[in-house]
């Protein structure tokens, strides 16, 4: 699990402008964007080839709570 005050410390890696992420199950989500990053083993995957595509994080989290 990611503690406060590291998620107090992550953004999107993608955004110039380094927007805030936020934590949803397994997942990072961007403030801004929507965009989603996966959390595995405890470990953000923070790279390009990991970010997930705004339209398909929502339906990840819709399954995710159900």
């Amino acid at each position: 699990m990611i503690s406060d005050r590291v998620l107090a410390l992550l953004a999107n890696p993608l955004e110039p402008d380094r927007p805030p992420l936020r934590l949803e199950g397994n997942y990072l989500i961007c403030t801004k964007t929507g965009v989603g990053f996966p959390i595995i083993d405890d470990i953000p995957r923070l790279l390009p080839e990991n970010v997930i595509p705004a339209e398909e994080m929502k339906t990840r989290l819709l399954e995710q709570k159900s």
